[in-house]
């Protein structure tokens, strides 16, 4: 997903914040704000969330801006990092919710729409949250892929130029890592 003619220089925006231009930080986001709405709806579309699309891309934005450690390089970064900061947003949340039921009734989420496992299946966001982080621990790429197809609702062309890999590569990686994660929801 390399910058198209006629897009706005998102990167040349992304190096301009990173040396301290706020007005230039934010005119990157605002290229890309569309992009991002899209992508929170895609995760919020027929689940249980109390958040909405647009404050779900606030509080991601938020979340970049206000870390200097997470300067995006360019727009498949910024997207990448802004799918990661909406999973973990949505973990907060459904921790927040959990604690408030005292550790009952962590919100579900449907994977059908991702096919991650098999139609009807259901697994907390927690337990995702989980299964990721010890897919981190020895595959980052088929973690990076979930994230992106799952909380960024990106399909498999979308993921293999956010990542700047082969589409057979996603592929390849999406079928095995699907396939583990349907052995780990069913334990």
């Amino acid at each position: 997903m390399a910058e198209e003619p006629g897009r706005a220089p998102v990167t040349e925006w992304l190096a301009r914040g990173r040396a301290g231009d706020a007005a230039a930080r934010d005119a990157a986001y605002a290229a890309v704000y569309e992009q991002l709405k899209q992508a929170a709806h895609k995760q919020l579309r027929g689940q249980r969330h109390a958040l909405q699309t647009t404050a779900l891309v606030h509080e991601a934005w938020l979340k970049l801006a206000g870390n200097a450690e997470l300067a995006p390089a360019d727009r498949n970064h910024l997207m990448a990092l802004s799918t990661h900061a909406m999973r973990h947003i949505l973990v907060d949340h459904a921790r927040q919710v959990q604690a408030a039921k005292r550790g009952g009734g962590e919100q579900a989420l449907t994977l059908t729409a991702s096919g991650i496992a098999q139609p009807q299946a259901e697994v907390e966001v927690l337990a995702l949250h989980a299964l990721l982080e010890e897919l981190q621990g020895f595959d980052p790429r088929a973690a990076q892929i979930v994230e992106l197809r799952y909380f960024g609702g990106y399909d498999e062309p979308q993921i293999a130029g956010l990542l700047d890999i082969s589409l057979t590569t996603v592929q390849r990686d999406w079928r095995r890592t699907r396939a583990w994660l349907a052995a780990k929801l069913g334990d």
